[in-house]
């Protein structure tokens, strides 16, 4: 493991936790700063090259490809738990055996996923209620998104095999350049070979094979610990359901939100362009300024996956401590910039003269900068909990989100208005955040008083 072929892997049961954490951290930053830039640059591309109706087209895929690719982003991030547990063991038997584990329960999802996505897409665009003269080409950019799911599987599965193994800066690098494949095969589909909005689709599932080949290449010549042999293959029930249980509910977590922000997004769509353009252009920016509160969370699911593998209990609760101070402070200051400077980021997005929409974008920016802590910790809590291996609580407190969404987008955002659709978020986090906090306690005692340390 210490060979030089292996000198991406990261032992992160030994060393300081703070450095091992953060270290971790920002590779993860950086790689979800590419995931979000996937959205940009079809939107931009397609915008620029193909119109306002095209552009509109893609835009209104946007809940649909969260709520499949988000599920496939929880699922390979769940399985992969258990391959960190078992490098934490040293087990390296058990890890090769985990990625067959892994590799087949992925696959399965995503044919079936796949066929379903493929099926019913154009049925939910129109249950959306998308305009009829945008429906045909969303269809056909969504239909095609659907139909190569699998390759955006393998891209999240490989790459979150990596982090597993503590090596969070390679898989960064690969999303990075299949990204940078993307922005190049776009306008050559487009442009060059006319191919309009199902070019662009074509683009980004090429660029994803590009992408899997790169980092499969990658893996097969310098983390030989992820060789998998042929008596690897032979999988019993037991295994793949150890995989099974924790994947499964981190997928389904992705898609309960996702359900959330649309029942949400047609509530705003009674209040009228103004609000619907603020909320949109906050909520974007939003979604950046939460990523490091995010990447935190994923890191301490590693983390803790690989040093409960190990049996260092101790670690585990040093770990959460100081994740949990560096990721608050980082969410105090990042609210602190939004609320001061929310009114020149707004500015950014729509102009000069647009003072409603400004005000409205500052008033989300207070609202849910304030809470940003409770994100954190709702961050922490959650994927401490998966890396140990547990799923009830965490699939509960996802279900606790939607109810509290769509509790104020039926009654807040009906009483309040546009504030009422700015604290939906704040509520559906501290709704999370309580049964994860009382559960993560709960376990701490129970490590404690069963392994007797601290």
């Amino acid at each position: 493991m210490s060979s030089d072929k292996n000198s991406a892997v990261k032992d992160l049961t030994e060393g300081d936790p703070s450095k091992l954490i953060l270290f971790f951290t920002l590779p993860l930053l950086a790689g979800n700063i590419f995931q979000q830039l996937y959205g940009f640059v079809d939107t931009l591309i397609v915008g620029r090259f193909l119109g306002v109706g095209a552009l509109a087209a893609v835009g209104c895929t946007g809940p649909l490809m969260f709520l499949f690719l988000g599920f496939v982003m929880g699922l390979t991030s769940g399985v992969t738990i258990c391959t960190g547990q078992r490098f934490g063991a040293k087990d390296f038997v058990g890890i090769r055996r985990s990625v067959a584990a892994c590799t087949v329960l992925s696959m399965g999802v995503s044919i079936v996923m796949t066929i379903l996505g493929v099926m019913f897409c154009r049925d939910l665009l129109i249950l959306m209620d998308t305009p009829p003269a945008i429906l045909d080409g969303a269809y056909s950019f969504i239909v095609i998104i659907y139909g190569g799911m699998s390759m955006f599987l393998m891209l999240q599965l490989q790459s979150n095999l990596l982090r597993a193994l503590g090596d969070s800066k390679m898989p960064t690098v690969f999303q990075a350049a299949t990204l940078t494949i993307n922005i190049i095969l776009e306008p050559i589909a487009i442009i060059g070979l006319d191919g309009g909005i199902p070019g662009a689709a074509f683009a980004t599932i090429v660029s994803l094979m590009i992408g899997n080949a790169i980092i499969f290449i990658y893996i097969r010549r310098r983390v030989p610990i992820l060789h998998t042999r042929r008596e690897d293959w032979a999988l019993d029930r037991k295994n793949l359901w150890e995989h099974a249980r924790i994947g499964l509910p981190m997928g389904f977590q992705s898609s309960i939100i996702a359900i959330g922000a649309v029942v949400l997004q047609m509530a705003l769509n009674g209040l009228g362009s103004t609000a619907i353009a603020a909320f949109a252009a906050a909520h974007r920016v939003d979604g950046i300024a939460i990523m490091p509160m995010m990447s935190f969370g994923v890191a301490i699911a590693a983390y803790t996956a690989q040093n409960y593998g190990a049996q260092k209990f101790d670690r585990i609760a040093e770990g959460v401590r100081k994740c949990v101070m560096m990721s608050c402070t980082f969410s105090v200051a990042i609210a602190a910039l939004l609320i001061v400077f929310g009114t020149d980021v707004m500015r950014i997005f729509v102009g000069d003269g647009q003072e409603q929409i400004i005000e409205y974008g500052q008033q989300f920016f207070v609202i849910n900068g304030a809470c940003y802590w409770v994100l954190s910790l709702l961050f922490i809590f959650r994927f401490t909990l998966q890396g140990l291996g547990q799923s009830f609580v965490p699939t509960l407190a996802g279900v606790i989100e939607l109810i509290m969404r769509v509790l104020a987008a039926v009654f807040l955002v009906d009483a309040f208005g546009y504030v009422g659709a700015c604290v939906s978020s704040p509520l559906a986090w501290i709704g999370g955040c309580i049964p994860l906090a009382v559960a993560f306690f709960i376990t701490r005692r129970d490590l404690r008083r069963a392994h007797h340390y601290g």
